[in-house]
């Protein structure tokens, strides 16, 4: 990966909501630190930095990678809360964290560009569509297939990497993934995990 530029962020750290590049994730926004963040960002340049809390301390260490989301949607609620959603643009590595007196977090981030028109083989996008096929099949999801074919190949694998259930720890390995082949083959063994634990709710890597 090549870096694109370094930048200040401001971040929400969420353990499970896991944002990729090109993908949308909506959220609820309820706490009055992550209402301040959302203000901020709408005043800015509307960037969120999605990373998740390495730690249950307070206040959490976070992990070194995250996604930034700019807010593509907003509803102000009445109340002072907001439903938004966020447009995933690109992977960040966190550098640092800054000493802020704001009430959300900021760090100094490098922005990491990703590689043009990364594409699969043709062994790769078909093992990756038949093991998603079966993991729809066993959690009877209803899924136009069709339409999965026509997708190119980061809208398919970033798709699935943030639509599947599998566990903060699984996740964040799939945000850290340094090519899309690799978050792919990633991703097959993970469905494929899942299929011999059927008992088990989430997928897990720790």
């Amino acid at each position: 990966m090549m870096l694109d530029t370094r930048t200040r962020l401001s971040v929400f750290p969420l353990a499970g909501a896991v944002l990729f590049p090109r993908m949308h994730l909506p959220l609820h926004i309820f706490e009055p630190r992550y209402r301040a963040l959302v203000q901020h960002a709408l005043a800015s340049d509307q960037r969120i930095g999605m990373i998740q809390p390495r730690t249950a301390d307070a206040p959490p260490q976070l992990f070194n990678m995250g996604c930034v989301g700019k807010i593509a949607h907003v509803e102000a609620l009445a109340d002072g809360r907001y439903n938004i959603v966020l447009e995933g643009l690109s992977r960040f590595r966190l550098i640092r964290e800054h000493d802020v007196t704001t009430p959300f977090r900021q760090v100094e981030a490098e922005l990491l560009a990703e590689a043009d028109a990364e594409t699969l083989g043709l062994m790769e996008r078909s093992s990756i569509e038949r093991e998603a096929r079966r993991f729809a099949e066993r959690q009877g999801y209803a899924v136009d297939w069709e339409a999965v074919s026509r997708l190119d190949a980061e809208a398919l694998v970033n798709g699935i990497a943030q639509a599947a259930p599998f566990d903060p720890a699984a996740k964040q390995a799939l945000l850290e993934a340094g090519t899309l082949s690799a978050r792919a083959e990633l991703i097959v063994q993970l469905m494929q995990f899942f299929g011999r634990h059927d008992g088990d709710n989430r997928v897990t890597l720790q």
